[in-house]
């Protein structure tokens, strides 16, 4: 059909239109997808596991029947990524690969997969802002915006000249119940307000690190209102039961 009415077009010397299938905007796949050596990241840099990070990989191996090992890639991954300040490297992948005795690929793809490992180098602090529906109701695009400008007017993705500093944006992580947030390494910031977002940075580029948890004064995700439930005394075994279940 679609051929016949562009020939149809074309004898009649009409413009053909062209329909684009998809708003969103354009981004190349092997950003995401695709290793590219560069004179930080090839796999002729040697990486391998400190001693006592040997020891941990080797726990972790451990639980995991013999001829399964390869379930291990993922805390090893992670293990690895902290140890080579925060990203994974081809040398990291490729060191994981020959522990648990895999194909380098079978790591590329757990690597490639999930967001949570970080395929650059980033910055000392590494904050991740979430703008997910219950987030943005309570005004995470002002969050944003309050990082970007209060470090030096960066964009998502970008990190500080300094080197302190990367930002991203991200899906949930979590604390709908606290919104907005962000995560900072691996701490959650919650209850945020661009005041005390503003604090807690800088805290972070003083070299310090700032109260982890809700920045709004109250204790995790108890009611703001105060403790409404669960004030009294819990039962005690059989407390309540009909006598012939006491």
């Amino acid at each position: 059909m679609l051929a016949a009415t562009r020939a149809a077009a074309r004898a009649r010397k009409l413009p053909i239109s062209a329909r684009a299938l998809s708003s969103s905007s354009k981004r190349q796949s092997d950003a995401l997808f695709v290793h590219r050596d560069t004179d930080y990241n090839n796999s002729k840099i040697p990486f391998a596991f400190t001693e006592e990070n040997m020891k941990k990989a080797k726990e972790v191996i451990s639980h995991y029947p013999p001829q399964y090992k390869k379930a291990a890639i993922i805390p090893l991954l992670d293990l690895g990524q902290r140890q080579n300040k925060g990203w994974t490297s081809i040398s990291v992948m490729n060191y994981v690969a020959q522990l648990v005795e895999v194909p380098p690929m079978r790591v590329y793809e757990v690597a490639t997969f999930y967001t949570m490992f970080n395929r650059e180098p980033i910055g000392q602090n590494f904050v991740q802002v979430c703008t997910t529906t219950p987030c943005m109701l309570r005004g995470a695009y002002e969050i944003l915006d309050t990082v970007k400008s209060h470090l030096g007017g960066i964009k998502v993705g970008d990190t500080t000249k300094d080197g302190k500093f990367t930002l991203v944006e991200v899906e949930c992580l979590g604390a709908c119940s606290s919104a907005p947030m962000m995560a900072v390494n691996d701490d959650f910031y919650e209850d945020l307000t661009p005041e005390t977002t503003r604090k807690v940075l800088d805290v972070f580029k003083s070299g310090s690190k700032p109260k982890v948890g809700p920045q709004a004064g109250r204790h995790t995700v108890e009611n703001s209102a105060g403790l409404t439930s669960l004030t009294s005394k819990p039962y005690g075994p059989g407390e309540h039961c009909t006598p012939e279940f006491q």
